[in-house]
């Protein structure tokens, strides 16, 4: 298989695996479904790809749901990090060093993280250094790379890269805008996913998420951007009910 085709095994692999999350987040997917998606993939190595594109999403249904997360999907999940270990040594933060693997390390981090919380031990991967600060006039750059670490935008994790967005949720609402004016709606998605959580912890974002949200869920784009409004929307809602 060429390496076009394996990006696009992988993709297709991702897109699957985000419906099932979908449907366990809306209590329609029955029980184990990371292991089922690589037991009944074409492609198994495809499918551990796709728990890593996933990623700390996969967690979802068990925080903002109550679903159970059973042994063998704790297992698939490991195995994932077995067949596409994360490197050796932590990659610098940008500038210092590329974006695309420092915003790995962080979600693999994401992932580990909830793995550990919910089956028990040790995260597989260390904290990766800093997180993105927002300096003007780069707002934009920032607010899209917020939006590609927009699976950290989870109840139950904490960190640099949420001090960061508590720090800048006026970047936050500027880059979401904007990629909606750019009809980036997956980038807009995923950077509301951040305002939303803000908006659960009480805070009182410059822009309501809630008919952002809606607004980009009826426009659509993919499994992907489907999974992230229903996070975003499980999120609203006690932020909702709190400030009625």
């Amino acid at each position: 298989m060429s390496p076009d085709q394996s990006q696009t095994a992988y993709a297709a692999s991702a897109a699957d695996l985000a419906v099932r999350v979908l449907d366990a987040l809306r209590g329609t997917e029955d029980a184990a479904l990371v292991a089922r998606h690589v037991e009944e993939a074409a492609d198994p190595k495809a499918a551990l790809a796709a728990i890593r594109v996933v990623g700390a999403d996969l967690f979802a249904p068990h925080l903002l749901a109550d679903a159970v997360l059973l042994p063998e999907d704790a297992m698939a999940v490991v195995q994932s990090f077995t067949v596409f270990p994360p490197p050796v040594t932590v990659p610098p933060a940008p500038p210092a060093g590329p974006a695309e693997p420092w915003i790995a390390a962080w979600r693999d981090r994401a992932t580990a993280t909830l793995l550990a919380r919910f089956s028990g031990g040790e995260a597989l991967v260390p904290e990766p250094l800093g997180a993105p600060v927002a300096e003007e006039p780069d707002w934009q750059r920032w607010s899209v790379r917020m939006g590609q670490l927009s699976p950290l935008a989870l109840p139950g994790l904490d960190g640099p890269v949420h001090t960061a967005a508590r720090n800048a949720p006026l970047a936050l609402a500027r880059g979401a805008c904007r990629a909606v004016l750019r009809r980036d709606f997956p980038t807009a998605m995923r950077i509301t996913r951040w305002l939303a959580l803000l908006a659960a912890e009480g805070a009182r974002p410059p822009i309501d998420p809630a008919p952002l949200v809606e607004h980009l869920r009826l426009l659509g784009g993919g499994p992907r951007l489907a999974l992230d409004a229903a996070i975003a929307g499980r999120l609203l809602a006690p932020a909702r009910r709190g400030h009625a």
